[in-house]
């Protein structure tokens, strides 16, 4: 039996998306050809506003209605302290805590060559221009904030390197044990996060 053209379509973009099978896929196509027209459109206009109603931060690449984003723009955050994390979902996470006064930087991403991901293809190089000689001066620490993984340990150490070399003066830290190895921090429980960033330590 052949599947209509556009149903198919749509199973191939489910299975685009990150964590999604062709069974899923096929769930997910046919459960919205039984959802009313008007719903549907609705969801087509929020996938549109998607990239139409929002931007990437300049200052901290974090995704946002405006640019700057309301993180950065906030006076009463420590500027001096800035937590670098792989994705704006890291962030979420981190602000759910309540512990982190400071500011960000999102990467979107961490150097992977096995998915041909190096250091270019990722934020570094902007957050290299915050710390950097001609950079925010006041800056006294760099948290890195990756995952605990293959990929994120290589990345953090990519990092210390470089930020090393832009600002000798500046600390650079580790997000302290309690995120287990292998984990995201996106998944980490509040608590576990928290004892994370209170116990990081200098790189």
């Amino acid at each position: 039996m052949k599947i209509p053209r556009a149903l198919n379509d749509l199973i191939e973009s489910f299975q685009k998306l990150p964590g999604i099978g062709p069974k899923t896929a096929q769930r997910l196509s046919y459960y919205l050809l039984h959802v009313p027209e008007s719903e549907l459109e609705n969801f087509a206009q929020h996938l549109t506003n998607l990239k139409k109603n929002t931007v990437l931060c300049s200052v901290c690449e974090n995704v946002s209605e405006s640019d700057p984003c309301p993180i950065c723009l906030d006076p009463h955050r420590e500027k001096e302290i800035i937590l670098v994390v792989e994705q704006p979902l890291d962030v979420l996470a981190i602000e759910r805590t309540g512990k982190f006064k400071g500011v960000y930087h999102v990467l979107h991403g961490a150097i992977s060559p096995l998915d041909n991901i190096g250091p270019d293809e990722i934020f570094i190089d902007q957050l290299l221009g915050r710390v950097g000689k001609n950079g925010v001066t006041k800056l006294s620490e760099i948290i890195i904030a990756t995952n605990p993984t293959m990929e994120g340990d290589a990345t953090a150490m990519y990092l210390s390197k470089k930020l090393k070399a832009a600002n000798d003066k500046i600390q650079v830290t580790r997000l302290g044990m309690g995120i287990p190895t292998g984990a995201d921090l996106e998944y980490a429980d509040e608590t576990t996060l928290t004892q994370a960033i209170e116990g990081r330590r200098v790189m």
